[in-house]
């Protein structure tokens, strides 16, 4: 849920989260890279695989390269097309379903009482109305015991986006997502604004800032 262009929309006007996410996935066969983020990557490596979930998880990137590592992966997204995706490219690699579990469900009121070792949330922002701070809120709940939270989101419009879209979007900050997840039971490993190189939709080059949380429960 990270493209904030609201252009692309339904024909019909539909803004509400699923109409509008819908719209967004049959406006081409692929969306994304399908590439793990490598924020995950460098993280992720660091840790003993076990039960991971991937809230937003899109097409699937992230969740199939942590399948493809030894995790038992569990991952949420609100359009049905995108999770059609993700478990078709975990088909095309060969991983065992019983490894990946991708699902359609909306995240504002999607919970369970499972317990992961890693959950994680990529670019969950959304041009269209989500209650980002309840979700991330409840996202901390379904971190076992030692395990980790993993949050990243653009912490900044990017530089090939004009000012009079640029103004009216407000990034949350690696502090107040923080202070949205709660509780004191928590160690603070990553909590900061970092840079990366990225390149726009008409080949521009230019450094994005992106929020980086991650936290260890106690």
């Amino acid at each position: 849920m990270s493209n904030g262009d609201t252009t692309n929309a339904g024909a019909d006007g539909d803004l509400s989260p699923s109409g509008f996410w819908e719209a967004r996935y049959a406006e081409s066969d692929r969306i994304w890279s399908g590439r793990v983020n490598p924020v995950l990557a460098d993280l992720a490596d660091e840790l003993t695989p076990g039960t991971a979930l991937d809230l937003g998880c899109g097409e699937g990137g992230d969740a199939v390269w942590l399948a493809q590592r030894g995790w038992q992966v569990t991952g949420i997204d609100l359009s049905g097309t995108a999770v059609a995706r993700g478990l078709a490219a975990a088909t095309r690699l060969g991983i065992d379903p019983r490894q990946i579990r991708l699902h359609s469900a909306d995240l504002s009121t999607w919970t369970t009482e499972e317990r992961f070792d890693l959950v994680t949330m990529f670019f969950l922002q959304s041009p269209v109305e989500f209650p980002r701070e309840e979700v991330l809120h409840r996202a901390g709940t379904f971190v076992a015991p030692g395990g980790h939270l993993l949050i990243v989101a653009h912490a900044a419009a990017p530089p090939w986006m004009g000012a009079e879209h640029s103004n009216h979007m407000d990034f949350p900050t690696p502090e107040g997502d923080v202070a949205a997840v709660g509780g004191d039971g928590w160690d603070r490993l990553i909590v900061e604004v970092r840079p990366r190189e990225a390149v726009g939709p008409q080949g521009q080059s230019g450094e994005l800032l992106d929020s980086v949380v991650f936290l260890r429960r106690h």
